[in-house]
C-alpha cells in the first residue's frame, strides 16, 4: 500500500524534490541546479530542457536515496517559482526559453501604459491586491504578442513554470488559483480576471491561458513516457499544485489566520495569513491567494539571502559555501557591534527594484556611511543586519503580529540571522522542522488530492513540527532601534515615493 508523498519545488535556480510520509515527516531530499540565463539587460530566462532534466534528476535521486519501492508513492505534488511565462505547443513542448518572474523586459511597455493612464497600476491593485511586477504572466504575454508574434501565435498554452512541469508529467494543460490570481488576476474570486485580460488586450487570446483549478485537486496521472523517464509507475496521481509561496505557507504549517511568516530565501517575504483578502495598505506589497480559502498579505524585498551570497563572493572572494566558512563569518561579525559602527546596507540587490516598503523599480542595493576606519567585517555585518532590518521594515506595513514569527528559507539555518530577527523585532522566532517547505506543501496538496486528509488546512496544521525557537534578547532592543533609525534614514534618501 502506498505510504509516501513526493513533492517537487522548482525554484529560480535550484530544483528540489523531497519524499515525505503521511505525517509530513521528511524522508529524503535531493536538489539539482538550474542556472538562469540573462541574454540581455533585464532578461531572465530558464532553459526548458534543463528545467525538465533537473526535475527528473531530482525525483530519481530522492527515490533512490530513500531506498523505497516507487510503487510506495501515493501521489506527486508540484510547486515552482511563480508567474513568468512559459509558452508550449499542444503537446507541452516549450517553444522558447521560460521567462522568470525577475525578468523586466516589459518595463518600457508598462511605463507607456502608465503614462497614458495614470490610474493603470491602481486598477490592477484594486482587483488582485498586488503591485504590478514586470515579470507577471499577463504583461509578459502582451510583450511576447508584440515582439515575438510568430511564437505567440504558435503557443497553445501560456502558463507558469509549475504548469509546464505538470504538463510534462501528465500531458494535461492546467493552471491553479494561486498563480492565476496574481497573473494578475482576481484575488477576491481566487482566479482569473476577465478585466485583467481586457486591460492587457489579451481577451481574444483567452484560450491560451488554461482555466484555474483548486491546488489540492487531482490534475491527472503520470503518463507512460514520463513514468519511464522517472522510474515511477504509470498512472501515479499528480495534484494541481501551487506557486512556491503558497506551497511554502502550507508546508510550514502556517495556514491559519493571524499567523506571521517570514521566508528568508533568495527572495525575502514577510506576511500575515488571513481568512479574507486584505487590500491595505493600498498600492503596496503582494496579496497571495492560498489553498483552503485563505490569503497571505505580504511585503517583499526582492533579494534576501542573495545579498549574503553576493557579499561572500565579492567582498570576501570566497567561492565555496561550507560550515568552516560560516563559522569564520560568525566570528567576524561578532567583533562588530549592533549598528556596524554607522555602516548601513540597503539590500535592494535586484535588476527589478523593490516592491516594498515602496514600489520603486529603480531602487538598488548599496553601502552607506563607510569611512577609512571601516573594514570588511563591518561590511559583512552590515549585510546581515541590512536583510533583517529590511524584514522589520516590511513587517511595519502589515497587520500587527500577535505571538511568534515563523521563519523558513535558507536564512533560517543561520543561528545569527534567526537571533537577529528575534532581537530586531522583539518577537519570538519559531523555525519549523524540516528544510524543503515548498516541496512539503506540494506533497500535502497531493495528499489532500488523493484523500489522505479531508482538507488542506487539516493537512497543513496537523503536521506542524517546530525545531527550535529563538527568544529576543531585550537588552539589545535600544541598539536595534537605533540601527533601524539609521537604516530608515538612508532608505528614505534613495527611494522614490509615489506622487
Amino acid at each position: 500500500m502506498p505510504r509516501y508523498l513526493l513533492g517537487v519545488d522548482a525554484g529560480s535556480t535550484l530544483t528540489k524534490a523531497a519524499l515525505f510520509d503521511f505525517a509530513g515527516q521528511e524522508i529524503s531530499r535531493a536538489a539539482v541546479a538550474v542556472p538562469l540565463d540573462r541574454p540581455r539587460m533585464g532578461w531572465v530566462e530558464c532553459d526548458p530542457v534543463r528545467a525538465w532534466e533537473a526535475a527528473k534528476s531530482s525525483i530519481r535521486k530522492v527515490v533512490e536515496q530513500a531506498d523505497i519501492s516507487p510503487s510506495d508513492i501515493a501521489a506527486i505534488g508540484i510547486s515552482a517559482a511563480m508567474v513568468g511565462a512559459w509558452l508550449v505547443d499542444a503537446e507541452g513542448k516549450a517553444l522558447r526559453a521560460g521567462i522568470n518572474w525577475e525578468d523586466s523586459r516589459t518595463q518600457e511597455m508598462l511605463d507607456a501604459r502608465l503614462q497614458a493612464d495614470p490610474d493603470f497600476y491602481r486598477r490592477i491593485f484594486r482587483v488582485d491586491g498586488c503591485v504590478m511586477q514586470q515579470g507577471c504572466t499577463l504583461p509578459l504575454a502582451a510583450w511576447l504578442r508584440d515582439h515575438e508574434p510568430e511564437l505567440f501565435t504558435d503557443a497553445a498554452h501560456i502558463f507558469s513554470y509549475k504548469d509546464f512541469l505538470r504538463m510534462k508529467l501528465t500531458g494535461v494543460a492546467a493552471a491553479d488559483r494561486t498563480e492565476a490570481a496574481v497573473a494578475p488576476g482576481d484575488a477576491r474570486g481566487s482566479g482569473r480576471s476577465e478585466e485583467m485580460f481586457d486591460l492587457f488586450d489579451l481577451t481574444r487570446f483567452r484560450e491560451k491561458f488554461p482555466d484555474a483549478h483548486d491546488s489540492d485537486a487531482l490534475a491527472g496521472h503520470l503518463t507512460k513516457t514520463a513514468a519511464e523517464e522517472l522510474g515511477l509507475p504509470e498512472g501515479t496521481p499528480v495534484a494541481v499544485g501551487a506557486g512556491d509561496v503558497p506551497s511554502t505557507i502550507v508546508g510550514a504549517s502556517a495556514l491559519e489566520a493571524g499567523t506571521a511568516l517570514v521566508v528568508l530565501g533568495t527572495t525575502c517575504i514577510a506576511g500575515v495569513v488571513s481568512d479574507e483578502p486584505v487590500f491595505s495598505p493600498p498600492d503596496l506589497g503582494l496579496l497571495f491567494t492560498l489553498p483552503g480559502k485563505a490569503w497571505f498579505r505580504s511585503m517583499v524585498n526582492v533579494a534576501g539571502t542573495l545579498n549574503l551570497d553576493w557579499a561572500i563572493a565579492n567582498i570576501l572572494g570566497e567561492t565555496e559555501r561550507n560550515a568552516e566558512l560560516f563559522g569564520r563569518l560568525d566570528a567576524m561579525i561578532a567583533e562588530v557591534p549592533i549598528g556596524c559602527d554607522g555602516v548601513v546596507y540597503l539590500p535592494y540587490l535586484s535588476d527589478s527594484g523593490i516592491i516594498a516598503p515602496v514600489f520603486d523599480q529603480r531602487a538598488r542595493a548599496g553601502f552607506f556611511g563607510l569611512t577609512p576606519r571601516h573594514e570588511r567585517k563591518h561590511m559583512m555585518r552590515a549585510v546581515y543586519e541590512g536583510v533583517i532590518l529590511a524584514v522589520r521594515d516590511l513587517l511595519q506595513h502589515l497587520p500587527d503580529v500577535e505571538g511568534e514569527i515563523l521563519l523558513t528559507g535558507g536564512g533560517a539555518n543561520s543561528l545569527i540571522w534567526t537571533q537577529m530577527l528575534a532581537d530586531a523585532t522583539g518577537k519570538p522566532v519559531a523555525i519549523p522542522a524540516g528544510s524543503e517547505f515548498g516541496a512539503r506543501g506540494a506533497a500535502l496538496l497531493a495528499a489532500t488530492a488523493v484523500g489522505v486528509f479531508s482538507s488542506i488546512r487539516e493537512a497543513s496544521l496537523s503536521t506542524q513540527q517546530i525545531a527550535r525557537r529563538q527568544i529576543p534578547y531585550l537588552e539589545a532592543r535600544n541598539a536595534w532601534n537605533h540601527a533601524f533609525s539609521n537604516y530608515c534614514a538612508q532608505r528614505d534618501l534613495i527611494l522614490r515615493r509615489p506622487d
